[in-house]
């Protein structure tokens, strides 16, 4: 499912205008991303979290070229499904 999509979705439902739902989402999503550069986590009970996970430093191997690379520590962000979510997703 794209953006478009659950724009026109959430606009069908609710009878609210698409400008509004896309402004509306798109701030949802700024704010998400701006939480965590910050590393504050989103909680939103009944759906999941958007957190930020540390990743530690690493040895790889580049196999191609056969040669040893050091991936530094670095943050990812993820997201962590509620309980209820996933267990909804399950019984499909």
């Amino acid at each position: 499912m794209t953006k478009a999509e659950i724009v026109s979705k959430i606009a069908d439902n609710t009878g609210v205008d698409k400008t509004v739902v896309l402004a509306i989402v798109e701030e949802f999503m700024t704010q998400v991303k701006d939480s965590l550069i910050e590393r504050e986590n989103v909680y939103l009970r009944g759906f999941g979290s958007f957190i930020v996970k540390e990743r530690k430093q690493k040895v790889a191997r580049n196999i191609s070229k056969q040669v040893t690379i050091t991936i530094p520590a670095h943050s990812v962000p993820s997201f962590k499904p509620a309980k209820t979510f996933l267990d909804s997703v399950k019984e499909k």
